[in-house]
């Protein structure tokens, strides 16, 4: 298009905004990054691309990733067919146009250069339906006014309004959007290139722990925890047991308890629940908003915040619990001990599920891995079998009372002075 002008249509990049689709695996800070990389990738790309003048059509307001060159108008009109028309009229200047969206970041200065010679319009569709192009001689609200907007069929509808008109369209290539984390997979893996596909690869490999957390509570992936041995962490992988009610191993530790019982680390509240059907007074804590939801969606009480912020009933606990090997927690079992032994009244018990090996001290971070192919940010923890344990409970001020197991698990109590 060496006589025209190029429009990019798109919306500030904020989070919560922009690619809610994206947040079943990324954050929204995280989406709407992607969302401006995506942006930033288009917008150079019609930056470099032939053209007599570029225009932005923006909802919203201009940031850094904004390049030079750009004329920009504010977005009008209440649906998306009325801002496309809308476009269109305030970036008339007497050449054809061409309109483009944020959302196919792989946009090249190829598919941008076209011959409109024999032709009144141009459509570029995309894999799911819709359409990532359109291009007019000039502004006509009947091509886009009542054309359904983000459906499966708007590129065909879009494409059969054109013809209704009696319009000659010419068809450029179909292009994928990234709309889905799938969307951005397969963009990043086919355009390595891009800054965005260079920020899906660091955020990939760079989630919070607590996202994948929240993504396997909330039943969108698959999480295994790996310890840097590369051995799998089973405490931190069995979400299919978090979630189903206490067994009978769960109800034997259980038995032990003297209310009222704090649960650290109480996940989607099995243990709680447990504790409340038993009529024994309970309280969960979770730094998980989705592991507290759960908890009291089943009518337990649970408290979003850390272990070593301060707790309801400090030293008035009947009993504390770390069960399903959360004396892990930040990684200092000894310090997490101690914590334990200022929440428990004197003469309290502390129960605490141990890892089957004996003899296991290890104090170094693991990493989640997510079945939707992210990898967690190192997440400080601890596993202890029960000889480590009782070296870290001795420097608590805790005593041994206890030490039992059953076939794949172990457990210590110990008592408060």
């Amino acid at each position: 298009m060496t006589r025209g002008t190029l429009i990019v249509i798109a919306k500030e990049p904020v989070p919560g905004r922009v690619k809610t689709r994206l947040q079943t695996e990324f954050t929204p800070d995280e989406a709407a990054a992607l969302a401006r990389a995506s942006l930033a990738d288009t917008l150079n790309t019609v930056r470099a691309a032939r053209a007599s003048r570029r225009v932005l059509a923006l909802d919203g307001d201009p940031g850094p990733w904004l390049p030079d060159g750009f004329d920009v108008v504010a977005q009008r009109g209440a649906g998306l067919d009325q801002r496309l028309a809308a476009a269109f009229e305030d970036a008339f200047d007497g050449t054809p146009m061409l309109l483009v969206g944020m959302d196919t970041p792989q946009l090249t200065t190829d598919q941008l250069s076209f011959d409109w010679s024999g032709y009144d319009a141009v459509l570029g569709l995309t894999e799911d339906g819709g359409y990532w192009c359109l291009g007019l001689p000039a502004p006509d609200r009947r091509a886009l006014i009542g054309v359904p907007m983000s459906t499966e069929h708007t590129g065909r509808d879009q494409l059969r309004r054109l013809r209704a008109l009696g319009l000659r369209v010419l068809l450029l290539p179909t292009l994928r959007d990234m709309d889905t984390p799938r969307d951005a997979a397969v963009i990043a893996a086919a355009y390595p290139s891009l800054r965005m596909s260079r920020l899906y690869r660091r955020l990939r490999h760079a989630a919070h722990p607590g996202l994948l957390f929240d993504q396997a509570l909330g039943g969108t992936a698959h999480v295994v925890a790996i310890g840097t041995d590369g051995r799998t962490v089973p405490s931190l992988s069995e979400l299919a047991r978090w979630q189903s009610p206490a067994d009978d191993v769960d109800r034997l530790a259980l038995s032990r308890c003297e209310g009222p019982v704090l649960d650290i680390g109480c996940g989607p509240g099995r243990i709680v629940t447990a504790l409340a059907e038993r009529g024994v007074p309970a309280l969960g804590v979770d730094i998980s908003p989705r592991a507290v939801s759960l908890t009291t969606s089943r009518g337990a009480p649970a408290l979003r915040r850390p272990v070593h912020d301060p707790l309801p009933g400090e030293g008035r606990w009947g009993s504390v619990l770390l069960m399903d090997g959360n004396i892990g927690i930040g990684g200092d079992p000894a310090g997490l001990l101690r914590r334990c032994a200022e929440l428990v009244r004197p003469g309290g018990l502390v129960l605490v599920e141990v890892d089957p090996d004996d003899d296991l001290d290890d104090t170094a971070p693991i990493v989640l891995r997510s079945s939707t192919g992210r990898r967690s940010t190192p997440l400080p923890w601890a596993r202890v079998g029960t000889r480590a344990l009782l070296r870290h409970a001795r420097t608590a001020g805790l005593h041994p009372t206890e030490d039992w197991r059953t076939t794949h698990r172990a457990f210590l109590t110990l008592r408060a002075s």
